[in-house]
Parts: C-alpha cells; structure tokens; sequence
C-alpha cells in the first residue's frame, strides 16, 4: 500500500453531454467538451480540489447556487477518497459556447405562460415578459438539473487526480525519511563502539580524582588501601552505569525500525509517524545528557537535526 501526502492539488471538468457521447474530461483538463458537429450541448462544470495538511479532515466547499443540494454527496465522494487534511473543493458552472442558446422546455414555457396570465388579470398595467426574461426564468428553474451529474462526475474525476498527486507526493516524502532513517543507523553505529572507551577513560579519570583527594586530606594513612580501593571502584562502576547509552541506542534501533516497517506497509501512517518521532526525539535527548565525551555530544546533536527533519516531513502524511 502506498503512503500518502496531504498536500496535493486536481481539475477536471465534464459536462452533460459526456453521458451521451462517452466522452469525459481528463483530470486536470480545464478545456470544455464539445459534442461532435460543434454544437453547444449546455453546461460545463469545472471542479478544482487541493489539500494542505491538517490534524483530522477539513473540507470545505465552494458551490454555486444552484448546486447546494449537492452537498451531501460530494462530502461522501471527499470522505472516501481522503482521510485526512485540509481540503477544499470548488465546482464552477460554465456554457460551453459563448454564443449557446438555452432551450427551456415546453412545460415550462406553460407554467411561466399561467403565471403570466395570472399576474395581468390582476395587475393590468403589468408588461409582458421578454423573450430575455423568459430564458432566464426557465434556466434558472432547470439549472440545477441539467448540471448535478456533470458536477458529480467532474468531482469524482478531481478527487482521483488529487488522490494520485498525493500518492507521488506520499512517495517522495517517504523516500525522504528513509534516507534520514539510514543517516540515524549510521550515527548510532559511531555512537557503540565509543561507549566502552568513554566508560573506561570516565573510570581512570574517576580514580585518578579520588586519590588525589585522599592524599589531599591524609585519610589514605589512616584507612586500609584496599578499602578505598574497592570504595574507588564502587563509585567508579556507578558513574559508569549513569554515563551508559547502550539502553538509548537499543531503543533507538527499535524505533527505527517501527519507522521502516509503517513506510513499507502505507496507508494512514501519519499519527503513527509522529508518535515515533516524539519517541527519537526522546532517546536523542537522554543520549546528550548522559554524554561524557565531545563525541557523544556531536552525534546526540547530529541525531536531533536528523529527527527534526523527519518531523517535518512527516507532519505531511495522511
């Protein structure tokens, strides 16, 4: 399964003569659709989706009057193609020429003429309707069929390009952290085999300090030298065991690993991602302050712009 960005951006139009004809816009093809012959076969709906990346989904849209009663159904077409995001749909009705003329059918024409009819018997002075007026009056009362299936149609097909362009995205993003996974592996094998070192230079150093304060004060005259010797080596092993990282770089390893195998596997790995970077993040932390050496330190601080920009990165994810 693929991982998936959250930003993305798709167009697509189609239009009532698709139906007929087989034809269909291409996802982000903003040119109008004719039939064959040329002539005008009435509207054409443009629709437009991007998404940015957000905590949960956040649609909005924008829709033309006429289309309102669409609302329901397009929410349900976002929901299924996109879990998470910020996302925002806009459908746009447009004529395919410019120089179309609407044809209102003929129960409208009856209705509008009743109507008509009604309103001079009690307004006399009333005028009559132009030709202009009674198009508007008949479009206006079929608009919003004539462009419900092609408005359907247009945001399915966006939703499908949206869904690949945040599928390249998804693959980029994760070719990404995969290469700063590997650059955290490295530090960590530099980090292991100058643990015993910095323990063992922490331990003489350790001795060499307690003995000059034993001298420094008299008491190695007065106390047995094996005592302080074996008092010496019992601080010594428990600064030790504080300065030890083997447990941090074991867990880091871990996660590493929790990390590769969601970007193997896709889908909705987002929440997770993050949660395993908090965790990085931590072991970075507990690894600097438990340094005792300047190697330590620059590895810790290496770790923690590595994990940073995977944070980053993954704070794209679905």
């Amino acid at each position: 399964m693929s991982v998936y960005s959250m930003t993305g951006y798709a167009s697509a139009g189609a239009s009532a003569a698709d139906a007929s004809t087989g034809a269909a816009l291409r996802p982000d093809s903003r040119s109008e659709a004719k039939p064959e012959g040329g002539a005008p076969s009435g509207a054409v709906v443009n629709a437009e989706v991007r998404s940015v990346n957000g905590r949960f989904l956040d649609l909005s849209l924008k829709l033309p009057e006429e289309m309102r009663g669409l609302e329901p159904a397009l929410r349900e077409l976002v929901a299924a193609a996109v879990k998470r995001g910020k996302v925002e749909l806009r459908l746009v009705s447009t004529r395919e020429s410019a120089g179309s003329v609407p044809m209102p059918g003929a129960e409208a024409l009856m209705t509008l003429a009743r109507v008509e009819s009604m309103v001079q018997g009690w307004l006399p002075k009333a005028s009559a309707l132009t030709v202009h007026e009674a198009l508007q009056w008949c479009s206006k009362s079929s608009a919003s069929e004539a462009t419900d299936e092609p408005a359907l149609r247009a945001a399915r097909d966006a939703l499908a390009g949206l869904r690949s362009a945040r599928e390249r995205e998804g693959a980029r993003l994760a070719a990404v952290l995969i290469e700063r996974v590997q650059h955290l592996r490295a530090l960590a094998e530099k980090a292991g085999p100058l643990l015993p070192a910095v323990v063992q230079r922490q331990r003489e150093r350790f001795l060499e300090r307690w003995n000059e304060a034993l001298a420094a004060s008299g008491a190695a005259s007065s106390v047995p030298s094996q005592g302080l010797q074996e008092r010496a080596l019992n601080e010594a092993a428990a600064f030790a065991i504080r300065i030890d990282v083997a447990e941090e770089l074991a867990r880091l390893a871990s996660h590493l690993d929790e990390v590769e195998r969601l970007l193997e596997a896709g889908g909705e790995v987002g929440k997770r991602l993050d949660f395993l970077i908090q965790e990085l993040h931590r072991e970075a932390n507990t690894l600097g302050s438990k340094s005792a050496a300047l190697e330590l330190t620059s590895i810790s601080v290496d770790m923690k712009v590595a994990i940073e920009q995977m944070r980053e990165q993954v704070q794209n994810l679905e």
